[in-house]
């Protein structure tokens, strides 16, 4: 049995100090509860620890495509200097958002994949985060009729659903650089 890489009892002190602060400083009416409960979709994201919020203003935390809340959350790894690769270790959750939006990824992939197999056409999501990219991978990882790629460049990378053996779109050039202001 592995030993747990974050837990409460050795991160949890810092995090509840961190947003505590945070939530303060920011007028926000929210409280929080870290629990190392197990995931409800362990096949798509299984933290090791969970911060849930609720209170007043949890609708600011939700409120367009959780923006704050995905803050609060990068902000607090970056706190805790979490490598990149442990990033899904952590996961914020206010009114249960996030699980819902996994369901709602899954059932948009199947949808997906329905169509791509019937139309042989390849299907292409609009732009999300890697977390939300990866829920679709997955859902569709027993499809054999069809597969899933990302592609495009941060912050505009999504999923294209393809019927199996159909080609990957032509890959286009990264996007210039800006720099003080001009291209290069």
């Amino acid at each position: 049995m592995s030993k747990r890489k974050y837990t409460i009892s050795e991160h949890g002190p810092r995090i509840e100090a961190f947003l505590k602060r945070i939530l303060q400083l920011a007028g926000l009416k929210l409280t929080f509860e870290l629990s190392e409960e197990a995931s409800p979709h362990p096949d798509f994201e299984n933290p090791e620890i969970r911060v849930k919020f609720s209170g007043d203003d949890v609708s600011e935390l939700i409120a367009n495509k959780t923006e704050l809340l995905l803050a609060l959350e990068h902000l607090t790894m970056e706190m805790l200097g979490m490598p990149g690769e442990d990033h899904s270790l952590i996961c914020f959750d206010a009114n249960d958002h996030r699980m819902l939006r996994i369901e709602e990824l899954r059932f948009s992939a199947v949808t997906a994949a329905e169509r791509v197999k019937t139309t042989r056409t390849p299907f292409r999501f609009n732009p999300m985060n890697s977390r939300e990219r990866r829920i679709l991978h997955m859902a569709l990882r027993n499809e054999p009729e069809v597969r899933s790629e990302s592609e495009g460049f941060e912050p505009r990378r999504n999923v294209v659903i393809y019927p199996a053996g159909m080609p990957s779109s032509p890959r286009t050039a990264a996007p210039p650089v800006m720099r003080r202001g001009r291209r290069r």
